[in-house]
């Protein structure tokens, strides 16, 4: 179950970007080594070891995407960055199903209003950390009226987890 934190946007984006910065460094390091032993290893003096370098390469992005998720994933620096891809994981899911949202919602499914109301708040949140204004206004508009909805039908609004029971029942309905 994923839950939507209060996070400061300019906090959020100084994290991001220094996460980045270290495992891009790394992945430099990685290639550059491997590369280069390989040619060292297998390369002829003065002979063609494009492909050596290639390997090495190749090597550095499998070495590079196993540290991220064993070792890295779960450091301190790493959490914006890993809160972020789990946001954006949990938005996809409801966007994969959202014709089926939107028709439950239609129908006045109150699961699908909560998995919508979450989408939402989702949706403006990485906008906001993202520093995405352009299509928040649109957004704004279809939360105010969507909010208004449940609130008539007293729904709490505060949907700020995300059920993966909502999903399938949203699905099971379809």
């Amino acid at each position: 179950m994923f839950e939507i934190q209060p996070m400061n946007a300019d906090t959020y984006r100084q994290q991001t970007r220094r996460s980045t910065l270290v495992i891009a460094l790394i992945f430099l390091a990685l290639a550059m080594a491997l590369s280069s032993t390989a040619v060292v290893l297998f390369g002829e003096p003065g002979g063609d070891n494009l492909r050596y370098n290639i390997g090495g390469v190749f090597a550095a992005v499998l070495v590079t995407a196993t540290l991220m998720r064993k070792v890295f994933w779960t450091q301190a620096w790493m959490a914006a960055a890993v809160y972020s891809w789990q946001l954006k994981r949990s938005l996809m899911s409801i966007t994969n199903i959202m014709h089926q949202v939107t028709a439950a919602v239609d129908a006045g499914d109150p699961t699908a209003m909560k998995l919508l109301r979450f989408y939402h708040l989702g949706l403006s949140q990485m906008h906001h950390l993202d520093g995405n204004s352009s299509d928040h206004g649109q957004l704004g508009r279809e939360m105010q009226q969507h909010e208004a909805r449940m609130q008539a039908l007293g729904l709490d609004i505060e949907q700020t987890r995300l059920d993966p029971v909502w999903l399938d029942a949203v699905k099971r309905k379809a």
